[in-house]
């Protein structure tokens, strides 16, 4: 969403140029119902058969010529009712000509992807050499943990297919979109490093064209507007068969210059400058990504028409003074007319067109921003609502898959709140005393919010509390940066070294930016769970209203006012020991926490004060990093890792972020590599040491002390693989005994058993169950640990099946309580009130 709006402040009447908001008459709304109408039939033509989009076109075309025709028929029955009807006759007509047109651009498109040779082999799974044309810029996928490894990132290309070869058939000549996945071939590493940054792949420009042979299948996810998926191999690089278009070798130079020009800056600036400029988000963190989901503030993110209308306004001046925009910017500063600047501004739009590449996100910010300029130059609050559905009616024709865009949605919903409410609650505040420019942008956040809010909460299941002041102090910092970027991304042909001084200069508001995201999300009531539905959107925008009915005469009382925001932030900030007396968490006295972090393991052994020892950390940083600050752990003294699967270490950098954390303890067996390599990188990046540790020994941090169980110095004839090697804890706190398992499995279980440790491990009063709960398990090591608690961390509706239902019954058939993370949510163990080794559990 953009914050970024154009409002129309009141002038002395006379003065050229200018005009009275209050003296333009009613908003024109002619052209509403044919972008609408348009908007409606390409969302629901895209996949009608071409039957049926022939039968709308004609259906649509006849019925207009029938009005056009019977207007002049008309009888008059009082004076103006004839001009009346006939305006209405032509306004519907207009609206039917409209939707036929996008039935038939609808139609087309659609054809396109069910069509063809490109279809066909899809649906066989078959190899084929095809020629095609890159339509968008590679990127890469994100990291994502499947089962207990990391999935290899892959570098996506939309394209499109222009030949298709296949042996013993002839070449077919077509058009079809498609979207290559490129594997990494004999890459090990699949989380993004430099290798991946250096691909070759990542390298190409838009318009070049390939020859790859690739296997074709069907486009499941996110892909109808894709005919197939062609799956490629790397390894040996792309093969070009005919080079980008000039604009796009001038657009590349320019983007590789502001990435160059950003390489020695801070992590955080050198990954959003170039997303704040150009939308290249290719180094952004998936933790820095999910802070600006989380805040609302992904529109920073991408390409949109706050970075235009910042352009714009540079150009021809502050929004705040619309109906003067002629008298201000650089344009009347030189001497430009206001008809020259006009084309100076159109030649501007070209450029950013180029630049940020003609896909259909770019042209869609282009084309909201030229809403903005239309307010720049005249002012007038009753020509930007036919302005902004005049972009969206040509839009959509163009690119009819933008009417199933969420991101399309959004933008016109911001656009349309800025131009429409934005402008009466800003003059609302203004009455009640709130200062101009701060009654401006809390009507422009707030606008934006209320209209995009619901649409958010489809696509993320969540709706975010913090987001309005997440975006007003983000928005301080956005002009700076944007200009000052583009002005990097201008100067870097020609003078690196100037283009590398003013990236330095951009840096400055970027890290702000980044740290309002970060700091918005960190605070534990930033956000709230909604259902990701259209009815849970109907909901969320009935609730909306209904605050903004309460809130309108709340505004009367500045004392209810005042207990208002002083509610809201404490929902929001939650102190702890105001969220410990309304929910119970973390329990006073708590010595070991399970943290619900899904299909994986997360353990905190209480070590005093703020100090936890952590064991393993999840499959997701978001996930324990919550945790952790749920239960006010702001100093790690060790770090587990139990073994190296992804379920147990792709969360570590949300322990080591913000913490203080001593040193990360690791098994032997470096398997496997991939993971190995990334929790190596984790622990350079944050300064901490890596140490292996065995059986034997022995640790204490404040009151809690551990032994090592498993594995042994010099390995093991039962150690078959990561599982079973393991790093196994007793664990003692207190008068409590815990047994931590980690994933092993029967072989090391069974040899756990017949260790000089088995003397130690009969009657543990809490047992982390081995590997999630899973079937194998050696009934002998349940049957000596004897544990009162049982304990196991599994996913919830995972397709492993964990836990399983022998490893249930063998557990109580013991005696054991078990407790579950897919059931019960995150577990504390608190010693009881009687002492004597009493222990209760407390759920989250």
């Amino acid at each position: 969403m953009s914050t970024r709006t154009a409002v129309v402040h009141d002038v002395p009447a006379g003065r050229p140029g200018t005009s009275h908001p209050r003296k333009e008459g009613p908003t024109d709304l002619r052209l509403v119902p044919p972008a609408l109408a348009v908007w409606a039939t390409a969302a629901v033509m895209l996949h009608a058969s071409p039957g049926w989009a022939v039968a709308v076109v004609i259906a649509s075309v006849l019925a207009a010529a029938v009005l056009l025709t019977a207007r002049g028929r008309l009888p008059p029955v009082r004076r103006g009712s004839t001009a009346r009807a006939r305006v209405t006759a032509h306004a519907v007509a207009a609206t039917l000509l409209c939707a036929a047109a996008a039935a038939a651009s609808a139609g087309l498109h659609g054809a396109d992807v069910r069509r063809g040779p490109v279809p066909e082999l899809a649906r066989e799974y078959a190899r084929a050499v095809a020629e095609v044309e890159v339509t968008a810029d590679p990127r890469l996928t994100r990291p994502r943990v499947s089962g207990n490894h990391m999935a290899p990132v892959s570098v996506l290309i939309e394209a499109d297919v222009r030949r298709v070869e296949r042996a013993g058939a002839a070449t077919r000549t077509t058009r079809a979109p498609v979207l290559l996945m490129i594997a990494p071939g004999d890459r090990k590493d699949p989380a993004p490093s430099a290798d991946h940054q250096d691909s070759p792949w990542l390298a190409l420009l838009p318009s070049t064209r390939l020859r790859v042979e690739a296997r074709f299948a069907p486009a499941i996810s996110g892909g109808d507007r894709f005919a197939a998926v062609l799956r490629v191999d790397g390894r040996d690089g792309p093969q070009v068969v005919g080079g980008p278009s000039a604009p796009q070798r001038l657009a590349g130079r320019l983007r590789g210059g502001l990435r160059e020009a950003t390489e020695d800056l801070s992590e955080d600036a050198r990954a959003l400058l170039p997303g704040l400029v150009v939308g290249d988000i290719s180094r952004v963190t998936p933790e820095l990504d999910q802070a600006f989901h989380e805040t609302d503030l992904t529109h920073t993110l991408a390409v949109s028409g706050s970075n235009f209308t910042i352009l714009l306004a540079l150009l021809l001046g502050p929004p705040g003074l619309a109906q003067r925009a002629e008298r201000r910017g650089l344009a009347p500063r030189v001497g430009i007319s206001l008809r020259t600047t006009a084309v100076l501004g159109a030649a501007l739009s070209l450029a950013f067109v180029v630049v940020c590449r003609p896909d259909p996100s770019v042209l869609r910010a282009a084309a909201c921003g030229s809403v903005a300029l239309l307010a720049l130059a005249t002012g007038r609050r009753r020509s930007l609502i036919p302005a902004l559905a005049t972009a969206v009616l040509l839009l959509v024709l163009y690119d009819p898959w933008l009417a199933r865009s969420y991101g399309f949605l959004l933008s016109v919903l911001a656009t349309g709140a800025l131009l429409t409410v934005a402008p009466r609650w800003s003059e609302g505040l203004r009455r009640r005393g709130v200062p101009p420019r701060l009654a401006e942008a809390l009507a422009a956040a707030g606008a934006a919010q209320a209209l995009c809010a619901p649409v958010v909460a489809v696509l993320s299941a969540r709706v975010s509390l913090v987001a309005i002041p997440c975006n007003l102090l983000a928005e301080a910092a956005l002009a700076p940066a944007t200009v000052l970027g583009f002005l990097a991304l201008a100067t870097a042909p020609v003078a690196m070294p100037l283009a590398k001084a003013v990236a330095w200069c951009a840096s400055w508001p970027a890290e702000w930016i980044a740290q309002v995201a970060r700091t918005g999300a960190a605070l534990p009531g930033s956000g709230v769970d909604w259902p990701g539905s259209w009815a849970g959107a109907a909901a969320l925008g009935a609730v909306t209203l209904v605050v903004l009915l309460v809130g309108r005469r709340l505004l009367r009382h500045p004392w209810w006012c005042a207990a208002c925001a002083l509610l809201l932030a404490l929902l929001v900030v939650q102190p702890r020991p105001l969220t410990r007396a309304v929910t119970g968490w973390p329990p006073p006295g708590w010595r070991m926490v399970m943290c619900d972090v899904g299909q994986g393991d997360a353990l905190v052994l209480a070590a005093g004060g703020n100090t936890g020892v952590v064991v393993d950390a999840g499959p997701d940083p978001l996930l324990v990093d919550d945790c952790l600050r749920s239960l006010g752990v702001t100093r790690v003294p060790l770090v587990v890792l139990t073994h190296f699967h992804a379920d147990h270490v792709a969360g570590l950098t949300g322990v080591l972020r913000g913490r203080e954390v001593g040193g990360i303890g690791t098994t032997a067996l470096e398997e496997p590599a991939d993971q190995v390599a990334a929790v190596r990188r984790a622990a350079a990046a944050a300064g901490v040491p890596l140490t292996r540790v065995a059986a034997g020994e022995r640790r204490r941090a404040g009151d809690l002390t551990w032994e090592v169980l498993w594995p042994p110095p010099g390995g093991h004839p039962a150690v078959e693989g990561p599982n079973d090697a393991s790093v196994a804890l007793l664990v003692r706190t207190g008068s409590l005994r815990l047994l931590l398992l980690g994933d092993l499995e029967p072989p090391a279980q069974r040899a756990l058993t017949r260790s000089p440790a088995a003397r130690d491990l009969a009657g543990v009063d809490v047992l982390k169950v081995a590997h999630h709960g899973s079937a194998y398990q050696d009934p002998g090591l349940v049957r000596l640990a004897a544990p009162r608690l049982a304990l196991i961390s599994a996913g919830a509706d995972n397709t492993y099946g964990h836990p399983a239902p022998s490893t249930l019954a063998a557990l109580r058939a013991g005696g054991a309580e078990v407790l579950r993370t897919d059931r019960d949510g995150a577990l504390a163990v608190v010693p009881g009130a009687g002492g004597d080794g009493e222990l209760e559990v407390a759920r989250h």
